[in-house]
């Protein structure tokens, strides 16, 4: 299989298929205690938390054995099977997420506009902490500010999963925040404009305090020496402070 350098086994260790070490004390560790199996420890030429290392999983799992099954772990395997699960999953998640939002702002507001555009700004905010995160933890700008973390060149995959989840859920909590007291001043007045501003006004020293508050808190984390949790304070920081104040002050 391509990607595959070495095999070690029972028999020996072999290389593209010749055995290139004969088997010796070390190799009984490949026995299973109950003797019905046996296992071969797969040294590979890529790197596992990969597209590379993703295939070269594949490919082992497709091997036949005669035993009837291919069992296949590891780090490239752990990895390969947490990105599928959380891939498969992801669509629906989302989806539960935006059609229950989109549920409760509609009988919150009784409009079909208003829900669709909560969703669209939100996911404004939350593109912005994306490319954020690319720009600096994967890309590795801003590192001497931000404490020179070390540069990847990926993210870890759950944490934009978790960031998503917070940033989010405050969005929206700015949201109901600022649509209620606008819906009040609607009903009142029946003068959408001047429901949109005394809104705005109103609802102004709350949100920005409130955002300010959570910044603070969020960009705290920064001063971690553990990247991920660097990354989540200072992606959680942005997207609260573009959210308070280019999508709700602007747009």
């Amino acid at each position: 299989i391509e990607g595959v350098a070495r095999v070690d086994s029972a028999a020996g260790s072999y290389t593209d298929g010749e055995q290139v070490a004969p088997a010796g004390p070390a190799a009984a560790r490949f026995a299973t205690a109950s003797g019905t199996g046996t296992w071969l420890s797969v040294v590979s030429e890529v790197e596992p938390y990969s597209d590379a290392g993703r295939q070269l999983v594949d490919d082992l799992r497709s091997v036949p054995s005669p035993l009837g099954e291919t069992l296949v772990g590891g780090s490239a395997a752990t990895f390969a099977d947490s990105q599928s699960a959380m891939g498969d999953r992801l669509p629906w998640a989302l989806g539960i997420i935006a059609i229950a939002t989109f549920v409760l702002l509609f009988l919150f507001t009784g409009s079909v506009v208003l829900p669709l555009k909560a969703l669209v700004l939100n996911t404004l905010s939350l593109s912005a902490m994306f490319g954020a995160m690319v720009w600096i933890f994967q890309e590795g700008h801003l590192s001497w500010l931000l404490g020179n973390f070390q540069v990847t060149g990926e993210l870890d995959t759950a944490m934009p999963i978790l960031m998503f989840c917070i940033a989010f859920g405050l969005s929206m909590d700015y949201e109901v925040f600022l649509l209620s007291r606008i819906k009040e001043e609607y009903d009142r007045t029946g003068d959408n404009a001047a429901a949109v501003a005394r809104g705005m006004q109103r609802t102004g020293r709350l949100i920005t305090s409130a955002a300010a508050l959570l910044a603070i808190v969020f960009i705290a984390f920064a001063s971690s020496g553990v990247t991920i949790i660097k990354m989540l304070g200072v992606g959680v920081a942005l997207a609260v402070l573009v959210d308070a104040t280019i999508v709700r002050g602007l747009l």
